[in-house]
């Protein structure tokens, strides 16, 4: 792998945390992600289920998890499946992990290899009452493509019918929401290489350039830092382009007097950073650009103030709304009338400012947290107001990462990527 991994301790905690919340006699079962088919004999890049990544570290597929706290024989209480490691599969795909290596990287003394699953499960069923299936809940989650975990749980219903079912999701829900230091400390390195990446294009966007040359800047710096490159498709939208909210085409040319809006950040070790910065690409911003821009930056440092521990998601939403209605109404974008006759289903600054405030943040770049829960001291969120003016040709979106402090305002993991409007000019015009 190209990135430093987390320590072995991190997952046994882990496991531990979950373990701990699983009703008594009961299993849970974690599958690796397929490796998706494009065509003929090619393959997507191999994303490893983020789920059994948390737990024990795998970035391997075709790798079960099972988790049994009360098996009779302690050795297996916590077992990993693997796929076999031979010489052909070497040569031709390289060497995957050895028995002896994963339980150096993941703290399971219990390896077994993959062929096994069957025969063991037969076993460890025979002393269950229960079994953890994990589905994909997440409150943005559509899917519609049947996964290795769907293929299991199908196959375990038929095959033990007579079990009781229980969900994963919910624990992991609430584990996967606060982040460790140890995770806190990978997003950081994957918000230092964005940096790197944003840096890099400040010198080079100008006239004449297209998106998808700035796109491949990105590319270059992050991979160059060992990521495996984007944390998500990159939105490099230039001109109107930045009124799309999820532009990903990339392939317009930019124009002098326009601006950019870059919504582009690298991962690294399978957690996600996410930036978005609002450029000029003449290297100045107009005087109503930089308005709408101020405005737009007045309203991210207001919001991020209201993460601290106790914020509920649906007030934290309500009062960034307040605070954006008031600037949209300074812009003429909104006058008194659009305020008074708007209603709680449809508020005014919903015009101009139609996404969320606020997302979590982790191995996923939506990451799992329980959204009618106060909010609490180790989770990480994004923070990305945004004003769209389409009949003015651009829009401007600005985003950084935090992580809610025990106390006081969060800690901003992008504190160094240039943010006020005369330090990008300044940059730009370097």
């Amino acid at each position: 792998m190209r990135y430093q991994p987390l320590p072995a301790s991190e997952y046994i905690n882990n496991r531990k945390n979950f373990m701990a919340a699983m009703q008594p006699k009961s299993l849970a079962v974690f599958n690796s992600n397929d490796i998706y088919p494009v065509s003929a004999d090619s393959t997507l890049p191999f994303e490893q289920h983020r789920d059994i990544f948390y737990l024990c570290g795998v970035d391997q597929e075709e790798s079960i998890l099972v988790l049994f706290p009360d098996a009779v024989e302690a050795r297996h209480r916590e077992i990993l499946f693997l796929k076999e490691t031979n010489a052909h599969i070497a040569v031709w795909e390289g060497a995957k992990l050895t028995q002896e290596q994963a339980q150096k990287q993941t703290g399971i003394q219990t390896i077994y290899w993959l062929q096994d699953f069957e025969r063991v499960f037969f076993e460890l069923a025979a002393q269950c009452d229960t079994m953890y299936f994990n589905r994909n809940e997440h409150y943005r989650a559509a899917v519609e493509t049947q996964t290795r975990e769907d293929r299991f749980i199908a196959w375990a219903q038929k095959n033990y019918p007579a079990h009781k079912q229980a969900r994963s999701n919910p624990i992991l829900q609430r584990l996967r929401s606060v982040k460790s230091d140890f995770e806190i400390a990978q997003i950081q390195k994957a918000c230092d290489i964005t940096e790197k990446g944003f840096r890099r294009i400040l010198n080079f966007v100008k006239p004449g350039v297209w998106e998808y040359e700035i796109e491949a800047e990105f590319a270059h710096e992050f991979l160059k830092n060992r990521s495996k490159g984007f944390a998500y498709t990159p939105i490099i939208a230039s001109g109107n382009n930045s009124n799309v909210l999820h532009y990903i085409e990339n392939n317009q040319q930019c124009q002098a007097g326009d601006l950019l809006l870059l919504d582009v950040a690298a991962e690294y070790g399978n957690y996600s950073s996410d930036m978005t910065r609002t450029i000029p690409v003449s290297g100045q911003f107009s005087k109503r650009q930089r308005a709408v821009y101020d405005a737009v930056l007045r309203v991210k440092k207001e919001a991020t103030q209201l993460l601290t521990p106790g914020t509920l998601w649906k007030q934290y939403h309500e009062e960034v709304g307040k605070v954006m209605t008031a600037e949209l109404l300074q812009l003429g974008l909104l006058d008194p009338s659009d305020v008074q006759n708007q209603s709680p289903e449809k508020p005014a600054y919903k015009k101009y400012f139609m996404h969320g405030t606020s997302h979590h943040l982790g191995l996923d770049t939506h990451d799992y947290g329980l959204i009618l829960e106060p909010m609490q001291a180790g989770m990480v969120f994004t923070v990305e107001p945004g004003i769209y003016i389409p009949e003015e040709g651009f829009g401007i979106r600005l985003e950084d990462d935090v992580v809610i402090q025990p106390s006081g305002a969060p800690k901003n993991l992008m504190e160094n990527i240039p943010l006020e409007a005369e330090a990008i000019e300044s940059l730009m015009q370097a």
